[in-house]
């Protein structure tokens, strides 16, 4: 069976890259920390650390074993604090709070996994965008914001704040007529009517600022607040639009394009917590949102070709969404 400590022990040199860091992180000597990583070693069969004369660095295998004995220590943490509470006569508690796509492809999964894990941990959940969640976080309202941020472009002040990558999510071009192409530059749609979110200005206005980068301003003529409702606008003919792959879906009338200028049109997808919060909650928390992100990552929506629409009636006529 494998010893807590010494998964604690394998974590620190993890995040500390030494032996040395790890057996200050733990308050214990260099010496005896590496007696205690041999012993796990032998309990889990494997060599888990590649020493040198200079450095120590995690195998394959540890880094398997790491990855794991992260959620174990949060797990017990939080089983820890969650049985304190309740002998106290209080309730352990944290609070959520998500943008809409990742609410439905990483926070939910992420509320049904812990709370089967953790029935007595009591979790509050709000759906905001992130230039609205990052300062709450900051500000002690929220305790775990998953947020995005688009490559390249200015986002809010993090400052205080821990913000763990959890996946890269590319932006795909929707359009109504795709023409046979699976690829699409930016610019070969200067003319076109565009869709986009609510927001007009800030660093969630990724339309504007995309476009700009290609040289040109779009003309803008709906704005929808979920990605589904702006899907449904591409396929009605109405214009193109900007979509993370993740909240992609096919539509019929409507094709996905892979974008190849501007290039690295991405939004990066964060866990987003207070450095000075040491909850255990939060912790087991944070680790099973970036476990459930990066399951997401693993199967990402693919574009697609379009799929024909209705035909519309004789006397309706669609005008072509580029040129």
């Amino acid at each position: 069976m494998l010893d807590s400590y010494r998964l604690r022990l394998l974590v620190a040199v993890a995040d500390t890259g030494s032996i040395a860091g790890a057996a200050a992180a733990l308050g214990c000597s260099a010496a005896a920390a590496s007696q205690q990583l041999a012993v796990l070693e032998r309990e889990a069969r494997a060599q888990l650390l590649e020493r040198s004369a200079r450095s120590v660095r995690l195998s394959n295998a540890g880094q398997v074993l790491t990855e794991h004995a992260r959620r174990i220590i949060a797990d017990l943490d939080l089983a820890g604090q969650v049985v304190a509470a309740a002998g106290s006569g209080t309730v352990a508690h944290v609070r959520i709070a998500s943008f809409a796509t990742g609410t439905r492809w990483v926070v939910a999964p992420a509320m049904i996994t812990m709370r089967r894990r953790f029935p007595a941990l009591e979790v509050t959940f709000t759906e905001i965008e992130p230039d609205q969640s990052i300062p709450a976080v900051a500000a002690g309202r929220v305790d775990i914001a998953l947020t995005h941020q688009y490559a390249g472009f200015p986002g809010p002040a993090a400052r205080g704040l821990d913000q763990r990558l959890v996946f890269t999510d590319p932006l795909l071009l929707a359009v109504p007529f795709a023409d046979g192409r699976d690829t699409a530059a930016l610019r070969d749609f200067a003319d076109a009517d565009w869709i986009s979110g609510i927001a007009a200005h800030g660093f969630q206005a990724v339309t504007e600022m995309a476009c700009h980068v290609a040289g040109f301003e779009p003309r803008i003529r709906s704005r929808a607040d979920t990605y589904a409702v702006v899907l449904d606008l591409v396929a009605a003919g109405l214009g193109v639009a900007l979509i993370p792959r993740s909240a992609a879906a096919p539509r019929p009338g409507a094709a996905l394009l892979e974008i190849t200028a501007p290039v690295g049109l991405a939004r990066t997808v964060h866990v987003t917590t207070r450095a000075s919060d040491r909850s255990p909650a939060v912790a087991a928390f944070a680790g099973e949102l970036v476990r459930q992100g990066r399951r997401r990552r693993r199967s990402p929506a693919r574009p697609t070709a379009a799929t024909p629409p209705p035909e519309p009636p004789p006397t309706a006529g669609r005008r072509p969404a580029h040129r």
